[in-house]
């Protein structure tokens, strides 16, 4: 999404500057040799482009993560106290949180990264929105949809200064043509407004796109021939003390254009094995919460929701008995109430077990709430009962 905002945002303006600005210079000088102004105009906006497309898709220079946390390592210095360390993965493998890495005299600290599970090599970071830890990790480029690290961060300072050349050039042209109107027909400014309002539109636009992408030109010129990121500069600040990575602003500059981009680390074309899905089945299961994990035990302890409709189906069957059967069995009225009690209560229990951990199915106001027609079915069975002309002694007493 963002990526197709930033293409909008410069093939707008450049269509723009082609259709209503860059076509009247063809007739402007001798043998039509206006038409190198769209030319260069069209090229050179693929190129930019082309730098968008490197800074985008390229992998910014992500740290493959470990399947597990790494082992307690002896001898190095640690600056956390042992309550500080970090065993959140695993409670078996308890290790500080951050480690001292020696840099050319020079202290700097190495975090541990609960998401990768691993020590960040020096001057890494996570980025919280790709969800990765990226080498050399300057920032997370909006406008881009990318990470801007050791991989990408050549291409992405070539496309911001690409970026703000293109916006002088459509600037300037824009201004050139306003001043061809002035010397023509149009002979004041106001005029030559309204005879082409797009240029007007267009220097407006380009002045005020200079000014950000210009603005980050400049200042990531200063942090290459300082040998700075921009999270270190906001974060550690370098200003009062030498930073340990700085090889002098010759060498700087030459560290990030003249050097070989080494490969990735990350093979994203590589097929999943089947140890590989295996684990991550594993991973899976075992990642499961305590609450699942005892959902499913439940769900193997105790009845369904079919087990509840068959202790229904069995109580609208016991209450259906004819009077012929009761007084060839000899039940009397209590009789018939104890077993309306009992299965009442089988059923409260069925229902409970089937929704846990003080669900609200089938209560209201606290009380359970029986349907209209086994309270029907209640009713006459103890009219039945009532009709009786034998007495209410147990059928062992009979």
């Amino acid at each position: 999404m963002s990526l197709g905002v930033t293409f909008m945002l410069i093939i707008v303006p450049v269509a723009s500057f082609c259709v209503f600005v860059a076509r009247h210079f063809m007739n402007r000088f001798h043998h039509h040799s206006g038409i190198a102004i769209i030319l260069v105009t069209v090229v050179y906006t693929f190129y930019v482009l082309v730098l968008l497309l490197l800074t985008s898709g390229r992998d910014p220079g992500i740290v493959p993560r470990n399947a597990h946390p790494p082992e307690h390592e002896e001898g190095f210095e640690s600056t956390m106290s042992p309550s500080e360390w970090s065993g959140a993965q695993s409670p078996q493998s308890h290790f500080p949180r951050m480690k001292n890495v020696i840099i050319k005299g020079v202290t700097v600290k190495v975090k541990y990264c609960d998401t990768c599970m691993l020590y960040r090599p020096p001057r890494s970071s996570h980025c919280s929105i790709c969800n990765n830890c990226v080498e050399h990790f300057d920032h997370h480029c909006p406008w881009v949809g990318q990470c801007i690290g050791l991989r990408n961060y050549r291409f992405f300072f070539f496309f911001v200064a690409s970026a703000t050349l293109l916006c002088i050039f459509v600037f300037t042209m824009s201004a050139i043509y306003i001043k061809f109107l002035m010397d023509g027909k149009a002979h004041t400014v106001w005029r030559a407004i309204r005879k082409s309002p797009a240029s007007v539109i267009l220097m407006i636009y380009t002045f005020s796109a200079v000014w950000f992408v210009g603005g980050l030109t400049f200042f990531h010129l200063y942090l290459i021939s300082t040998n700075q990121t921009t999270y270190e500069n906001f974060r550690y600040r370098y200003e009062n003390k030498e930073t340990p990575y700085n090889l002098g602003i010759f060498n700087n500059f030459c560290e990030i254009f003249c050097t070989i981009i080494p490969p990735s680390k990350i093979n994203f074309r590589a097929k999943i094995g089947p140890k590989a899905l295996t684990s991550g089945v594993e991973d899976s299961s075992l990642s499961k919460s305590g609450a699942d994990i005892e959902m499913d035990i439940k769900s193997m302890q105790y009845p369904t929701a079919g087990h509840v409709a068959g202790n229904m189906v069995g109580l609208r069957q016991q209450l259906s008995l004819s009077q012929a059967d009761i007084e060839n069995k000899g039940e009397s009225e209590d009789v018939i109430s104890e077993t309306l009690d009992c299965t009442l209560v089988e059923v409260h229990d069925a229902r409970a077990a089937a929704h846990p951990r003080g669900s609200s199915w089938g209560r209201k106001s606290g009380s359970w709430e029986l349907s209209p027609d086994i309270l029907a079915l209640a009713v006459g069975g103890g009219g039945e009962g009532n009709q009786m002309k034998g007495d209410n002694s147990p059928p062992g007493n009979r």
